[in-house]
């Protein structure tokens, strides 16, 4: 069953009804009284003006977003020889994918699911001591209000690290979530190992997990239509979301939103940020985390559970641009000869390195919505 999706434009600015150079229509208090129009003359004048109008006079109808059709997006699995092309031409297309005959459990994934439910049970008091804020690990709140004793706030998420860690002991259990989180982790990086293959990175960038940071999201799913994400948006490699039943999913493109309905037990993947700054450019990417597209009249509640695999704090992030061989070598190490020129000089480098955590701050931060927040360092 391949991934249904549909996207939306973003809306348009409407433009200057009364034109760029145009006066503002004058106020009744400066036109001349000469005399007075009874409402019944009014009525009658109305009337014969509609009556003149031509019969096939319609008013314009409203603008509908539309939007160019693009192809379903491929169902991977780990058993197809085809695996790292597929998954490279899906990347750079619409930058996200689902996968399927994956080794996690479905029983696990439901198990973390519960576990996940039950955090938001908790007052506002426990959630704050169980779950220091940490940036950008912890318990955090989008509304300002105060605190809900029933522990049913708004726009509440948890970010945890694999170890799903607490500050405090309590009756708390996240056996199944620290093993269903740690489950992600490994598929994550397998995934960016043969990414990395696909594009000839060096092979084994997802071997070393020193390298990355891996964080388990945990928000709920917000009645109605919501634009970003409780908790904010936070940049990474590439977000894995276990699809426990059949359940719409908002996801943020730089093109617009992109309603995507995964398989059910299949994996959402998604490309994000950093990757399409490693891949200088040819990676599509997904903004922030996938929104559980729940709807005015479900009144359901759902957790959304996202690994996010990304780098530490004090990382630099810059296009990942492989050495190119030369002919004439002689393939001893000190001869320069070999290398002819980099990928630099092969290929033009779109954006400037930066850093990580100045720029995760920034996006976490500050709404980009309309914006893409790698604007700023493209070249």
């Amino acid at each position: 069953m391949p991934m249904a999706f549909s996207t939306h434009k973003q809306n348009q600015h409407l433009p200057n009804l009364y034109g760029a150079t145009a006066a503002p229509p004058p106020t009744p208090s400066a036109q001349p009284n000469h005399h007075t129009v009874t409402s019944s003359a009014a009525a009658d004048e109305l009337s014969n003006l509609l009556h003149r109008l031509p019969p096939t006079l319609s008013l314009p109808k409203r603008r509908s977003s539309t939007s160019a059709t693009s192809p379903p997006p491929p169902t991977l699995s780990f058993s197809d020889p085809n695996f790292n092309h597929l998954l490279l031409s899906s990347g750079s297309e619409l930058g996200f994918l689902q996968l399927t005959n994956h080794d996690i459990p479905s029983q696990l994934a439901n198990s973390a699911e519960t576990e996940s439910l039950s955090l938001f049970e908790l007052t506002r008091d426990q959630k704050e001591s169980c779950f220091p804020k940490n940036w950008p690990l912890g318990f955090d709140a989008d509304d300002d209000d105060e605190e809900e004793e029933d522990g049913d706030g708004k726009g509440e998420s948890f970010c945890l690290d694999t170890e799903c860690s607490t500050e405090t002991t309590t009756d708390l259990s996240l056996t199944s979530l620290r093993e269903f989180t740690r489950a992600l982790e490994k598929l994550g990086l397998k995934i960016i190992d043969k990414l990395a293959d696909a594009m000839g990175f060096d092979n084994s960038i997802g071997e070393d997990p020193t390298r990355f940071r891996s964080l388990m999201w945990i928000s709920e799913g917000l009645h109605g239509d919501h634009d970003k994400p409780s908790g904010g948006f936070y940049p990474y490699v590439i977000g894995l979301q276990y699809q426990i039943r059949c359940q719409k999913y908002s996801l943020l493109k730089d093109s617009g939103s992109v309603s995507v309905s995964p398989q059910v037990d299949s994996i959402m993947v998604t490309l994000g940020d950093i990757a399409q700054v490693w891949s200088n450019g040819k990676l599509s990417k997904v903004r922030g985390r996938p929104m559980a597209c729940l709807g005015d009249g479900n009144k359901s509640r759902l957790v959304s559970m996202s690994l996010l695999v990304t780098l530490p704090c004090n990382s630099r992030v810059t296009p990942l641009l492989p050495e190119v061989v030369g002919e004439e070598g002689t393939g001893d190490e000190d001869d320069e000869s070999q290398v002819c020129g980099s990928k630099e000089e092969q290929e033009k480098r779109l954006f400037n390195s930066f850093s990580f955590e100045d720029y995760a701050w920034r996006v976490y931060n500050e709404c980009y919505l309309f914006n893409d927040p790698l604007d700023r360092y493209r070249i």
